[in-house]
Parts: structure tokens; C-alpha cells; sequence
């Protein structure tokens, strides 16, 4: 007498489970990063005579097509203008300028790329899961954006992986 063979179901692609890998979403590039502290007189002040010729001479074309973070990692106050000077003189050559850290360009990049390429309206009534674990750091504000972008669209949000995740959102009209 023959077994009966009990079928094998894959229940996580039965799920309806949509997927989102927000490293999907990471803009490629160089990032590169100026810090003021490089040009501050023994590194407590600005001279902006001398700061006007840095800028000046500068082959800011080295910047040409990187995403630049202008910070200053140094004890001290340095005036607006600085800043400002450094992103016009940057602003023909780099993709994209941010005053602030690493972190702060990263977060902008993703928010930018987010907003432009997630199509909330494609993951309407539908059960998604943001990834969580990959081989590319995403700031937090990223998966913050996405969850704002999606909650008016989907029936539920989770976060993780499908075999082990947490849930993040369920639509009233799918119960509590």
C-alpha cells in the first residue's frame, strides 16, 4: 500500500507577503566629507581672508558627481556664510550637498531617493515587509519615511523577514 505523500507549501510566498528592501533605494556614489576644522587658525577660529583663499584656490572640480557632507568635527563657532560659501563653489560639480555629518548626508540621500522612486499607491491593499538586515546601512529615518509613504496605502506593514519579523501596522478594517 502506497504513502500518501503530504505536499510540501512554500506558506511564505502563499503569504502575499510584498517585500521592500530599502537598500534598494541607496543612492549610489562617492560620498566625501569636508570638515572645517581643516581650515580654522590653530583650530579655534576662522579667518575668513585666509578661508577666501583656500576657497579660491580649490580644484573643486575634484568634487565632480560625489554626494558632500561639510561638517566641522572641531570645538568651535563657525559663522553661516563659511558653510554657504563651500556649497557655492561645490554646487557645480557634486550631486548633492549637505552641511552636517556622514549620517546626516546619508539620512538626506535616502529621504530624497524614498520620496522620488517609493510608489506608495503600487502597494495598495496589499501586506508588506520592509527588510530589515542587509549589507548596506540605512539610517533609521529611512524606514520612518517609508512606513509615512505606505500606512494610507497597505493593509499591514512588518518589519524584518518573514520568517521572523515585527509587526509594525494593521489596518483597522483588518482588525486589531
Amino acid at each position: 500500500m502506497a504513502e500518501e505523500v503530504e505536499e510540501i507549501k512554500n506558506k511564505i510566498a502563499e503569504s502575499g507577503l510584498v517585500s521592500i528592501d530599502l537598500k534598494d533605494f541607496y543612492p549610489a556614489g562617492v560620498r566625501a566629507v569636508i570638515d572645517m576644522k581643516d581650515h580654522l587658525f590653530e583650530g579655534l577660529i576662522l579667518k575668513e581672508k585666509d578661508f577666501r583663499a583656500f576657497v579660491k584656490n580649490e580644484d573643486w572640480s575634484k568634487y565632480q558627481d560625489k554626494y558632500i557632507a561639510i561638517t566641522s568635527t572641531a570645538d568651535a563657532i563657525i559663522p553661516t556664510w563659511a558653510y554657504m560659501l563651500l556649497a557655492s563653489e561645490l554646487q557645480p560639480y557634486a550631486k548633492k550637498v549637505v552641511c552636517g555629518t556622514p549620517e546626516t548626508l546619508e539620512t538626506v540621500l535616502f529621504h530624497e531617493t524614498i520620496l522620488e522612486k517609493l510608489k506608495p499607491e503600487q502597494y495598495t491593499d496589499k501586506r508588506v515587509m520592509i527588510k530589515g538586515c542587509g549589507d548596506v546601512e540605512i539610517p533609521a529615518s529611512a524606514f520612518v519615511d517609508a512606513v509615512n509613504m505606505l500606512k494610507p496605502f497597505v493593509k499591514t506593514i512588518m518589519y524584518g523577514e518573514a520568517c521572523s519579523n515585527v509587526p509594525i501596522y494593521k489596518s483597522r478594517s483588518q482588525g486589531a
